[in-house]
């Protein structure tokens, strides 16, 4: 038993961001994103998943893997994400990543709302640590992967069959997929 890096560490000297889903409504496709890091152990050391996903429909709109806890990994992922939609807020931890100018100037730019989660509160950002669990237990746990490239194989593997193939209780039994891409259609 050991503690698990603490992926959140925050600057102190960065602003810090009011969390606005507190009895928000969420009622559509990018309404309200959600970006989070999660670590994975490998046989050489620490690796970084960071991920984007759309609140109403669980859409895993962008992802990425590195071996660095780098504000650059969390714009690079941010950017990849604004390539596909735009939401009206997304939500954060209070992590230094996501205080980061670099990070908080894309938001803004981008006409994007900025919410952050409390101190100490990962259930605010329920839906992307709901993700963490469900990719680790499904996938991540039940391999010996070799080598990064076979790690990263089988995270984009796991990301399609679950946007795509994964009916989701909370969605009626229907696709990330199909509901992020109906209400797009719609909008």
């Amino acid at each position: 038993i050991y503690p698990k890096p603490n992926l959140s560490l925050s600057n102190k000297e960065h602003k810090k961001y009011p969390y606005l889903l507190k009895n928000l409504k969420i009622t559509k496709s990018n309404q309200v994103w959600s970006i989070d890091i999660t670590y994975i152990r490998t046989k050489t050391g620490f690796m970084y998943l960071t991920a984007v996903i759309d609140v109403f429909s669980r859409y895993i709109i962008a992802w990425e893997l590195s071996n660095s806890l780098s504000k650059e990994l969390c714009t690079t992922v941010l950017k990849k994400a604004l390539q596909v939609s735009k939401p009206e807020i997304i939500n954060t931890d209070q992590g230094s990543q996501y205080t980061s100018n670099e990070f908080v100037e894309l938001v803004e730019t981008n006409g994007i709302k900025l919410s952050m989660d409390s101190k100490g509160r990962a259930l605010d950002n329920i839906w992307i640590e709901r993700f963490w669990r469900t990719i680790k237990y499904q996938e991540i746990y039940l391999k010996e992967y070799k080598t990064v490239n076979e790690l990263y194989t089988g995270i984009e593997e796991y990301i399609d069959f679950y946007n795509s193939k994964r009916g989701h209780q909370s969605l009626k039994n229907r696709t990330p997929e199909s509901v992020y891409n109906k209400e797009n259609k719609a909008a």
